[in-house]
């Protein structure tokens, strides 16, 4: 998720763990500690754009680095807190805080290598978003006020509002599901597979993807006290073979969509603006639209050892915005 919302979360553990007198620097520890392993992003490459694609959420996100991670936080962190706390209680709340960030990341859609060494499958519970604001605001709010009247008590009370609230995301994701499985049927379709995603900063919104033997296709549901589904778009598999039949097998270019691929969980497709481009058809701003949010670029004029361009498209126009607000609305 967001850093907010990690810095908050490791922050919150250690709190309601710890006594009054400490709450302050178990606050401190464990926020930091909570948001250290997104520094991953630091590991990019001028001259390979997919890099931070294998390395965003793999060996600082994974279960077995998190008493590694957590000794590295708290030897950097020691120095603030020596006067106060021993370095044996300084990496038990880094500890706590660092071991949140993984397993938090797996609850929205991005995918992280929780099992990374022994296997590279990222795992996507898909039941909150990336950015929520009815994750983090209430939590700050607690986590804060657990900080400025030294009680644990808030501090446990943005936990169990955070497990609640995830627990509410795998019931909208069920509901969300069950209809794309219903829309799917009256198409006299048989998915491969679906999934539903939430949409950005939202458990109203999901965004359905299934696929055929042959296409995508992308619909919007809104589960609210009851369920409207808003249909959309469909878009032909990605076929490399026949859609860019110049392509060397053996040419770093091929390397790099099997790359983005295994980034996308397969969930591939030729941009139908642009027939260099390929698609991750997962995620747009209007969740029924296959507008996707990054994207790589071949060029058929480069040469055989020649990356791919990566691209994105964060910008919303203010039309997709309304539409979006009026899916939210149910308008």
């Amino acid at each position: 998720m967001d850093p907010v919302t990690q810095g908050v979360l490791g922050a919150s553990l250690p709190e309601s763990l710890t006594q009054p007198s400490r709450i302050k620097h178990a606050a401190l520890l464990g926020c930091l500690s909570g948001m250290a392993p997104d520094l991953d992003i630091l590991i990019q490459s001028p001259n390979d754009p997919l890099l931070f694609l294998e390395y965003h959420r793999q060996f600082t996100h994974a279960l077995l680095f998190i008493p590694f991670g957590a000794l590295i936080c708290a030897v950097v962190l020691y120095p603030l807190v020596r006067s106060r706390l021993t370095f044996l209680l300084t990496f038990a709340f880094c500890l706590l805080g660092y071991a949140t960030h993984g397993l938090l990341d797996a609850c929205t859609t991005y995918g992280t290598q929780l099992f990374w060494p022994l296997s590279d499958n990222r795992v996507a519970w898909n039941n909150v978003s990336v950015v929520d604001p009815l994750v983090t605001v209430p939590m700050l709010i607690l986590v804060s006020t657990s900080i400025v009247r030294r009680s644990p008590r808030f501090a446990q009370a943005a936990l169990v509002w955070l497990l609640c609230y995830l627990a509410l995301g795998v019931v909208q994701k069920e509901r969300a599901e069950t209809a794309g499985w219903q829309l799917a049927q009256e198409r006299n379709h048989v998915p491969v597979r679906l999934q539903a995603k939430p949409g950005f900063g939202t458990l109203l919104l999901w965004k359905i993807v299934y696929e055929t033997d042959s296409h995508f296709h992308v619909d919007a549901i809104r589960t609210g006290i009851s369920v409207d589904a808003f249909e959309g778009q469909a878009l032909m598999k990605l076929d490399v073979a026949q859609q860019f039949p110049w392509l060397s097998a053996d040419s770093q270019q091929a390397r790099d969509i099997a790359r983005f691929s295994w980034f996308s969980n397969d969930y591939l497709a030729r941009d139908p603006h642009d027939d260099l481009q390929i698609i991750d058809v997962r995620y747009s701003i209007v969740p029924n639209e296959i507008d996707a949010l990054w994207l790589i670029r071949l060029n058929p004029d480069a040469d055989n050892d020649e990356h791919v361009q990566f691209v994105t498209r964060r910008s919303a126009p203010i039309k997709r915005m309304r539409t979006l607000s009026g899916m939210l609305l149910g308008t």
